[in-house]
C-alpha cells in the first residue's frame, strides 16, 4: 500500500480522519476531502510534519462539480488514483411521517450521489490502476434501522450501486469493496439531523462501548489490501447480518425492540 494514492472523503473527523491516518502512516499518499476547509488545512498541516504526503481538497460531495475539482486536483497533483474511500455520510433520526423531505435529500445526497458522482470521475483513472472503490456503509444498509428512514435507504442504494458496478467492471480487475461498520464511536450520532433538519447535537447512545473509529480504520485498511468484498464489523453487525437470512420477521421485532429503548426514541417498540 505504500505509496498508493488514496481520496478520502469526509476526511475531517471520525472514521474518515482515522482511516487517513492509517493510510498515512503506511506510506500511502493521501488526498483529504470534506466540506470544512479549516479543519483540512489543520490535519494537512499534523500531517505533513508527520511525514505524510497529502493534499486537502474543500469538497461538498452534495455536489456534482465538487466531485469532479477532486478528482481533476488528485490528478493534476499526483497523476494517478489507486483507492477511493467513499466515506462522506450523514444520518438521520426522525419517524418518516415528521420527516421533511429537504433532509431525506440531504441524507441521499450525501451518503448515495456523493459515492456516485466520485466514484463516476474517478472510475476511468481507477480502471488504469486496477484500483479500488470502496464504500463506507452500515448495519443499516444490510437491516432497516426504525426512525432512520433516510439513512437505511441510502446504505442500501449504496450496497445496489457498488455491487452492480463489481460486476459490470470485474473483468476490467477493479475491486469494490464494501465495509459495513456495526455502531461506531464518531461524531455521526452528535451530527444527526433530526426531523426538521437541524443537528441533534447529542447521542442517544454511550460512545465509549462502541467500536473507535481507528479499528474500523485498520479493518478497511486491510479489506482493501487483501482485496475482500465485504466486510461486516462487530458482533451486534454480525448478528443482524446472519439472523436476516434465516429469520427476517424475528429480525425486524429485534430490531423494532433494540432500537425503540434508544433514550428519546422517537417511536415505542
Amino acid at each position: 500500500m505504500k505509496d498508493k494514492v488514496v481520496i478520502i472523503t469526509g476526511a475531517s473527523s471520525g472514521i474518515g480522519l482515522a482511516t487517513a491516518r492509517y493510510f498515512g502512516d503506511r506510506g500511502s499518499r493521501l488526498v483529504l476531502a470534506a466540506r470544512s476547509e479549516d479543519k483540512l488545512k489543520k490535519i494537512e498541516k499534523q500531517f505533513k510534519q508527520d511525514g505524510i504526503q497529502v493534499l486537502s481538497i474543500p469538497t461538498d460531495v452534495r455536489i456534482e462539480s465538487d466531485c469532479k475539482n477532486l478528482i481533476d486536483k488528485t490528478i493534476e497533483h499526483y497523476g494517478r488514483i489507486d483507492i477511493l474511500i467513499n466515506n462522506a455520510g450523514v444520518s438521520m433520526r426522525a419517524l418518516f411521517g415528521d420527516l421533511l423531505l429537504d433532509v431525506f435529500h440531504t441524507v441521499m445526497d450525501t451518503n448515495f450521489w456523493g459515492t456516485v458522482y466520485c466514484t463516476k470521475f474517478a472510475l476511468p483513472y481507477l480502471l488504469e490502476t486496477k484500483g479500488t472503490v470502496t464504500g463506507v456503509s452500515s448495519v443499516a444498509g444490510l437491516q432497516g434501522l426504525p426512525g432512520r428512514t433516510a439513512y437505511s435507504a441510502s446504505k442500501f442504494a449504496l450496497h445496489g450501486f457498488l455491487e452492480t458496478l463489481r460486476m459490470e467492471y470485474r473483468s476490467y480487475g477493479l475491486h469494490v469493496f464494501i465495509i459495513a461498520p456495526g455502531f461506531t464511536s464518531s461524531n455521526i450520532r452528535m451530527a444527526a439531523l433530526t426531523a426538521n433538519g437541524k443537528p441533534q447535537n447529542s447521542s442517544p447512545r454511550t460512545e465509549g462501548k462502541m467500536m473507535p473509529a481507528d479499528q474500523v480504520a485498520k479493518h478497511l485498511y486491510c479489506g482493501i489490501k487483501k482485496r475482500r468484498r465485504m466486510i461486516v464489523l462487530t458482533s451486534t453487525g454480525k448478528i443482524v447480518f446472519l439472523l436476516r437470512k434465516i429469520s427476517p420477521r424475528l429480525m425486524d421485532r429485534l430490531t423494532l425492540y433494540f432500537m425503540s429503548r434508544e433514550p428519546g426514541s422517537p417511536f415505542e417498540g
